[in-house]
């Protein structure tokens, strides 16, 4: 008699119709995903807080918000291969526990150095619940159901992303900024309580043991690369510091891909990119993070330097964007269009609104709200449309058993695109900014606490104004550039598809 298998070693039997508290579970996982991403954002409207009481200057907010991206990124490959070998139940609980820790951590830090260091042990936790919340909704949805729960599952994304300022702004206005972190902990402690109830364990038990060699690579490469760029209008882009710290992320991430490609468990297995829906997908992920990330960085910025609203007037008025995304995607009307419109037209047309509200911003936004909220709507629109078609893409390019590495992937993307905003887009802020002031300082605010008469602080108003435009600018272009190329190489993949069959 063949042995009889371990329950708890192997994935959850799905029913004809799914999981039968798949919905409840569905808005367990959210919950803890919400959690994460709001900490992606949520640090924008205290920038003038961390500047005025930590004395932090630019750079320094730049690393508190991309030391937490950075160490996610860095680490959620591995999380997923994790969470598929040893249960995504598992990991799920053990990164809110992880998070609720950092998040108390961060919240009474004394210096930028203890609240960079916070930001990174909650990028640990946020990695290991990132990739468990996408397998598992692979694992407890049939494929009828799972592009609708996967829209969900992006909307809360999105939502996250655009919330964050405003419920920043809530708690700046009647508390200190370490409350933006405290509100993590009931949260952690519900989701906690909830996951352990309801979120059935599921794992590949012949999944491939953890590539901890190939998790170091990819941080220290991914590190040395967007510390180059933060630098480089510092410290000088042909500076030995900067020039050092580009060279060591090229290398590392060079001897990444090269490490991934000769073992026989790899991290990120380099073949999936021979698919050309993957790799498609993979480039929109990227560039709408980075357009989303970046442009929040700086748009929160631009409401409390240049148009003086405090931080919640400042996170009230970057709420269109979230509640657009919200209307379109609880409405259903991505999960309707994209199966009339197809893949690579979603995409497209989703990253080409989120282009061009981000030029609107740019070009209408400088003196008055109605620009902005113009453009707030117009990016809402685009992300609802791109971001749920670009996550089922790179899913289903991607074998089930897989489901971890599959969302490991999709959240490295995301993370990495972000962090990665906030760095060129921040770089291209204080390059133009530093070009069109004589004022050595570290930050605006330093700026104008320098300047000696009102001509010059509407001088130094008006060179931000303009380092601002030209980062949004470049921004807009980004996204563009990232949909045109996502959808022909979806495009042509689709066709490729098409192809084989009828070859046969």
């Amino acid at each position: 008699m063949a042995p009889t298998a371990d329950p708890a070693t192997e994935a959850p039997q799905v029913t004809p119709g799914g999981h039968p508290q798949r919905w409840l579970i569905l808005g367990v996982i959210c919950l803890a995903q919400l959690t994460v991403l709001l900490d992606n954002t949520v640090l924008n409207v205290a920038i003038p807080s961390l500047t005025r009481e930590l004395h932090a200057s630019t750079s320094d907010v730049q690393w508190m918000i991309s030391a937490y991206s950075l160490v996610q990124s860095g680490l959620l490959l591995t999380a997923g291969s994790a969470s598929d070998r040893y249960g995504r139940k598992k990991m799920l609980a053990a990164g809110l526990a992880i998070f609720g820790v950092g998040s108390l951590t961060a919240a009474f830090a004394g210096s930028t150095g203890q609240l960079i260091a916070a930001r990174a042990g909650m990028g640990v936790g946020g990695a290991l619940m990132m990739t468990s919340t996408l397998a598992v909704v692979v694992q407890v949805f049939t494929d009828t159901e799972r592009v609708k729960a996967i829209g969900l599952w992006a909307t809360v994304n999105s939502l996250g992303f655009a919330v964050g300022p405003l419920l920043g702004g809530v708690l700046l206005d009647h508390f200190w900024w370490g409350s933006i972190f405290l509100i993590n902990i009931p949260v952690a402690v519900l989701g906690l309580f909830a996951v352990i109830t309801l979120v059935p364990e599921s794992k590949n038990p012949q999944g491939d043991r953890p590539d901890l060699l190939g998790a170091l690579l990819s941080t220290i490469g991914m590190t040395g690369v967007v510390y180059a760029i933060i630098s480089g209008p510092d410290d000088g882009w042909t500076s030995t510091p900067t020039l050092a710290s580009a060279a060591i992320g090229v290398v590392f991430l060079a001897a990444f891909v090269t490490w991934e490609l000769r073992i026989p468990y790899p991290m990120l297995d380099m073949h999936f990119f021979r698919n050309q829906k993957f790799t498609g997908a993979v480039a929109g992920a990227i560039l709408v993070a980075f357009g989303m990330g970046g442009s929040l960085f700086l748009l929160t910025q631009h409401l409390q330097f240049v148009l003086g609203y405090g931080p919640l007037e400042a996170g009230l008025r970057t709420a269109p964007l979230a509640l657009t995304i919200v209307a379109l995607n609880l409405t259903g009307v991505g999960a309707k269009l994209l199966p009339k419109m197809g893949t690579p037209l979603t995409i497209a047309t989703g990253m080409t609104c989120m282009a061009a509200g981000l030029a609107v911003i740019a070009l209408l936004g400088g003196d008055s709200y109605g620009g902005l909220l113009t453009g707030l709507i117009v990016m809402g629109a685009g992300m609802a449309l791109s971001m749920p078609a670009m996550a089922n893409a790179i899913m289903s390019a991607i074998p089930p058993e897989k489901a971890g590495v599959g969302a490991g992937v999709n959240g490295t993307l995301a993370e990495f695109g972000n962090g990665l905003g906030v760095a060129v887009l921040g770089a291209v802020l204080n390059a133009r900014f530093a070009a069109l002031v004589s004022v050595s300082a570290a930050s605006f605010p330093a700026a104008l606490a320098a300047a000696n008469s009102a001509e010059e602080k509407a001088r130094i108003s008006d060179a931000f104004s303009s380092g601002l435009e030209s980062s949004q600018l470049v921004g807009a272009v980004a996204v563009l550039a990232g949909g045109l190329l996502a959808a022909a190489l979806l495009r042509r993949a689709e066709r490729a598809e098409s192809v084989a069959p009828t070859s046969a």
